[in-house]
């Protein structure tokens, strides 16, 4: 018997997340946690402002310019990637700029040179949501459009597993990602998610006081905060519809912002994703994913809803996209994109 919880398959239709207990099966192995790497954050810049995001991001920031989407720059369209360290940020082009309802924690060896650049911030910030202040020895900075930015001085936070191509960053890593939820939500039931779909493990000592820490790869973690305002609406995903074009299929589609992982065994993640009825079908982009086949061959899936394994009649706790990554082709080799010299670098 199943009940209906509230979520859309990619057809737009609704569908029902399985009504029972959900063993966890989302471990690599005995002593190794699945996921590898959060690799990369996407939202949107708006559209037709490459100058604001060249200012912040790479200029002010130090991000490195990923060679993969320089042309986009000479171009002054479509999206940039800025790189920082073995993370990214994908900045995709949308009619607005979105707005992450969290925060970024972005490590450098040294604040010194980022500090004076914001003393003397580039012209074409002004007028923006741009601001920065200090405090405690560390920064908090927005960007044109309202995301926030924290920035720490923490030595040895490269990772030292691979990198993104193209020149150095000068931030070293992106540490930590910390997403807002509702007051209240079920905090041990995104663990639960995170453990059995992705691999995840708790930090139980960072995990208090309306937090939920995860553990996504040497240094850096994945966090989970009670929205500091009670009175806000927390909504992570933008749904819409994706009418069929030049033979690609329509279908539901998702505009809100998303996570990338990379985890050592794809199929077991596909397979834990499936059991729960979460697996979620984009059609905003060319690669579906789905079925299984697929998945593997396209080296990827993606999921939307965040459910508690231990009660999947009752919905969603959030919703927020992930593009759920293998770091090994289905025949053994380092997936290109993966940001890791080779596999015995990434311990696979």
């Amino acid at each position: 018997a199943f009940q209906l919880a509230g979520a859309f398959t990619p057809s737009g239709r609704m569908t029902h997340h399985r009504l029972r207990e959900c063993p966890v099966i989302a471990r690599a192995t005995a002593t190794k946690s699945n996921i590898l790497i959060l690799d990369h954050l996407n939202i949107n810049h708006e559209k037709g402002r490459h100058d604001l995001v060249k200012a912040f991001y790479y200029d002010l920031l130090g991000g490195a310019v990923d060679p993969r989407k320089e042309e986009n720059i000479a171009a002054g369209r479509k999206t940039l990637w800025a790189n920082f360290g073995a993370h990214q940020i994908h900045l995709s082009e949308g009619a607005e700029a979105q707005v992450l309802d969290g925060l970024v924690t972005l490590s450098y060896e040294s604040l010194d040179k980022v500090r004076s650049r914001l003393g003397d911030a580039p012209s074409v910030l002004t007028g923006t949501a741009f601001g920065w202040a200090e405090e405690h020895g560390k920064l908090l900075v927005t960007d044109p459009w309202g995301s926030k930015f924290l920035l720490q001085e923490q030595k040895g936070a490269r990772d030292p597993r691979g990198t993104q191509p193209g020149l150095e960053s000068e931030p070293t890593a992106i540490s930590d990602l910390t997403i807002n939820v509702p007051n209240g939500a079920n905090l041990e039931g995104i663990g639960r998610f995170y453990e059995q779909v992705i691999g995840c493990q708790k930090m139980p000592e960072e995990s208090k006081d309306g937090r939920l820490v995860l553990s996504t790869g040497p240094g850096q973690t994945l966090t989970f905060q009670e929205s500091p305002d009670a009175s806000l609406v927390i909504a992570h995903e933008e749904m819409g519809f994706f009418a069929a074009k030049d033979g690609r299929p329509g279908g539901a589609c998702n505009n809100g912002a998303h996570l990338s992982v990379y985890v050592r065994d794809l199929a077991l993640a596909f397979d834990t994703a499936e059991l729960l009825g979460v697996i979620f079908v984009n059609h905003r982009f060319k690669r579906l994913a789905n079925p299984k086949e697929e998945a593997l061959d396209q080296c990827m899936f993606r999921v939307l809803d965040i459910i508690d394994p231990e009660a999947p009649g009752a919905g969603p706790i959030i919703r927020l996209e992930h593009e759920i990554r293998s770091a090994t082709k289905v025949d053994g080799r380092l997936y290109k994109s993966a940001p890791f010299r080779d596999l015995e670098s990434a311990d696979i």
